[in-house]
């Protein structure tokens, strides 16, 4: 008998549902085989057809918003009020993918024609990106619905004009299967083959999938460890593929004197409020708090994280993993807890805790500057602007850094500023990083270990962008060039025509 995948839920740390079997080895090889075998239908699709397909899956994931939430919940325990919003930004990825892809923008046309009399003379060379092929997806746990199996790797690849093969996270199997039924279903109520997405489930048919010749890409969100792991997996094929992983971030906030002195007390109450959201489970959760010397905020953070109440972690290893982790850094000769976290007795339920250390301590000592995931930060005092600009370039990579200040004339936040830019892939002012807006302009990505790949996001429409590759034409008679670079734009597509360019519906 196959191996088999129990819903837990973390409120009670006890198994319910029915088993989910784990899919064996030939069954991810087949399902491989099928999504390479639907790629070419889907990547022939007029971007308005492909738009289409998107947008009925919304409608499908949406109409179902009752089951998915009551079946995430059940397996999460992140809460009824936080799931039916992570809904909305997942059916509103589908939509906006949706809507970018029907420009024609992800195609990314750009037309040279020919200049005989140029020195020396130019070939017409016509350019776009195609599709890559079968995107392996492997789902997050800490966002069931906006980054597992209907998330945004998902909603990109489709809208790139991949088909996907999704690994269900082991924290929220029934979840997983729920979604693909779902989307399967509506693929084939619009005429569309079902094959253009699958779910497998099990470890095992994670590794398989990455190492399945049909599978022409990939992409993670989940911990450093795990990445690696698939990168290397990607990496040693005998046809090596792109692999795209959101690992490990920090997320370091600075907040200048002058900031202290004109909201200090708001200040701890909003990074207490930040850092704890999601049971600290949040990729862009705040990680480091830089405080200057002298702050007196050391009752007010402790205060604001003592009374927070935090769900209870995705599960046993996470929750087990965060207080030693906690344990570890308080651990280093020169920090303390300034509130120790702890493991309660119900399900996989925690406190948050604080740690403290002067930020000397990692002027040429990176052992603190490592994630804890969950509830708990480390607070890091600095002496004086220097020893900012001598301590954040050792900071490592990540999605996101903060500066809290008080006004642009901010001498501390001038120096921070374009040193938290070098380290990280979206830089903040006088807000929080618990919170990704899904926009054209969003970059969630960022230098290792945020990311294996700084110039790519996985949210906004940028994300598309990652499952194709561009294919240049060079002196090809129009009969035989792909539709949407044809002189007359039958697509009404946006494209860019000697230097000029020339928005979508001009046909």
């Amino acid at each position: 008998m196959a191996d088999t995948l129990r819903s837990v839920n973390p409120t009670t740390g006890a198994e319910f549902g029915d088993p989910i079997p784990e899919t064996g080895p030939d069954a991810v090889a087949r399902i491989a085989a099928d999504a390479r075998a639907a790629a070419p239908g889907l990547a022939a699709m007029r971007p308005t057809e492909r738009g289409d397909l998107m947008r009925a899956v919304a409608a499908a994931l949406a109409a179902h918003e009752e089951a998915i939430v009551a079946v995430a919940d059940a397996e999460s325990g992140l809460g009824d009020v936080r799931l039916r919003g992570e809904l909305t930004r997942t059916t509103g990825q589908f939509e906006l993918y949706a809507a970018y892809a029907e420009t024609g923008a992800a195609l990314d046309i750009v037309i040279d024609h020919a200049a005989p009399r140029a020195t020396p003379p130019r070939p017409d060379l016509r350019r776009l990106q195609i599709p890559l092929g079968p995107v392996a997806v492997y789902a997050a746990s800490n966002f069931p619905l906006a980054f597992g199996v209907a998330g945004t790797d998902t909603a990109a690849a489709l809208a790139a004009g991949c088909p996907v093969v999704a690994k269900a996270h082991a924290s929220q199997p029934a979840t997983a299967v729920m979604l693909g039924q779902i989307i399967t279903e509506a693929l084939e109520r619009r005429g569309a083959d079902p094959r253009l997405l699958a779910v497998v489930s099990g470890f095992q048919a994670g590794l398989d999938l990455i190492r399945d010749p049909n599978i022409k890409a990939a992409a993670f969100t989940g911990s450093i460890a795990g990445g690696r792991a698939l990168a290397e997996e990607a990496a040693g094929r005998e046809e090596p593929i792109p692999f795209f992983g959101e690992l490990g971030s920090l997320n370091p906030v600075v907040v200048t004197p002058e900031a202290v002195a004109q909201r200090g007390a708001a200040l701890a109450e909003e990074f207490a409020a930040s850092m704890t959201l999601g049971a600290g489970q949040f990729c862009t959760k705040p990680g480091v708090l830089f405080l200057p010397e002298g702050h007196g905020l050391d009752e007010a953070l402790a205060e604001a994280v003592r009374a927070k109440q935090v769900h209870p972690m995705l599960n046993r290893r996470i929750q087990e993993a965060y207080t030693a982790e906690a344990s570890r850094l308080a651990a280093h000769p020169q920090a303390r807890f300034a509130v120790e976290p702890s493991l309660e007795d119900d399900g996989f339920a925690v406190t948050p805790g604080l740690v403290e250390a002067p930020a000397a301590a990692i002027d040429g000592d990176d052992t603190l500057l490592h994630e804890c995931f969950g509830p708990t930060a480390l607070v890091l005092t600095y002496a004086d602007t220097a020893e900012l600009e001598r301590v954040l370039p050792q900071l490592p990579g990540g999605l996101t850094a903060t500066v809290q200040l008080a006004s642009s004339a901010d001498a501390v936040a001038q120096k921070a500023l374009p040193l938290l830019a070098e380290r990280s892939g979206r830089v903040i002012v006088n807000a929080w990083p618990t919170g990704v807006a899904v926009t054209h302009a969003q970059h969630h990505g960022g230098p290792w270990p945020a990311a294996t790949n700084a110039r790519h996001t996985s949210v906004g429409t940028g994300a598309i962008a990652r499952f194709a590759r561009p294919v240049a034409y060079q002196s090809t008679p129009e009969p035989l060039l792909p539709e949407a670079l044809h002189d007359d734009n039958p697509l009404g597509v946006q494209r860019v025509v000697d230097g000029v360019l020339e928005p979508a519906g001009k046909a």
